[in-house]
C-alpha cells in the first residue's frame, strides 16, 4: 500500500514537471514573433475531452468529481493552443480543489462561452484583478511553493491572440469560475 502511494506521488511529480516543461515551451513559442497559429473550425467538445483525458488520473487520485454538460459547439480557433489554455485552467482547478467537483458547461447567458467551475479554495478578492499578470502568484500561490505565476498569464496572452476572452469570478472558500469566451471577433 505504501509502495503504491509512493509510486503515485512520483507519477504526480513527473506529471507536474512535464507540465512546467510544456509551459516553458509554450512561453518561448509565444514570445517568438511568428507564433504557429492554425485557425480552423473545431469541435469544442473534442478539445475539452482531450484536456480532461490528460488529467483523468488526477481526478481519480484526488477523488474530485467531474460534471461535464453537453458541449455541442463548433468554434473558430487554434485547437492546440486552446487545448493548452484548457489544460492550464483544469490544472489550476485540480490544484486548488481539495474536495468536491469541477463542472464544465456552456454559459447559458453568453454565446460560445465555456465555463470551468470548481469548488476549490477560491481566489482572494485583492488577488483577482492581478491573476493574469506575469509572475503574479497571489496568496494561494505563495502558500503553494510550486506556483509560477505564469500559467494564467500565458492563457490571457493566447486568448488575446485568438481573439477570445478569459475572465475569472471567485469567492474564497466557495470556488472559482473561469469563463472562456470563444466567439471570434476577427482574425
Amino acid at each position: 500500500e505504501e509502495e503504491d502511494e509512493r509510486s503515485q506521488e512520483m507519477w504526480e511529480e513527473l506529471f507536474s514537471i512535464e507540465q512546467y516543461v510544456e509551459m516553458a515551451l509554450q512561453f518561448s513559442r509565444l514570445s517568438a514573433k511568428s507564433t504557429d497559429f492554425v485557425i480552423g473550425e473545431v469541435s469544442l467538445d473534442k478539445v475539452v475531452r482531450e484536456a480532461i483525458h490528460k488529467y483523468a488520473r488526477l481526478f481519480v487520485r484526488k477523488k474530485i468529481k467531474l460534471e461535464l454538460t453537453s458541449i455541442d459547439t463548433q468554434i473558430l480557433t487554434d485547437e492546440k493552443w486552446l487545448e493548452f489554455v484548457l489544460e492550464q485552467v483544469l490544472s489550476n482547478a485540480l490544484k486548488y480543489t481539495r474536495k468536491g467537483k469541477i463542472k464544465i458547461y456552456m454559459d447559458p447567458q453568453s454565446p460560445k462561452t465555456l465555463v470551468i467551475e470548481d469548488t476549490g479554495i477560491g481566489i482572494a478578492p485583492e488577488d483577482l484583478p492581478r491573476v493574469f499578470e506575469r509572475g503574479y502568484t497571489g496568496y494561494n500561490g505563495r502558500t503553494d511553493k510550486r506556483s509560477t505565476g505564469i500559467g494564467l498569464y500565458l492563457c490571457r496572452q493566447i486568448m488575446d491572440r485568438l481573439s477570445h476572452t478569459i475572465r475569472i469570478e471567485s469567492e474564497m472558500g466557495v470556488g472559482t469560475r473561469v469563463y472562456l469566451g470563444l466567439d471570434t471577433v476577427e482574425l
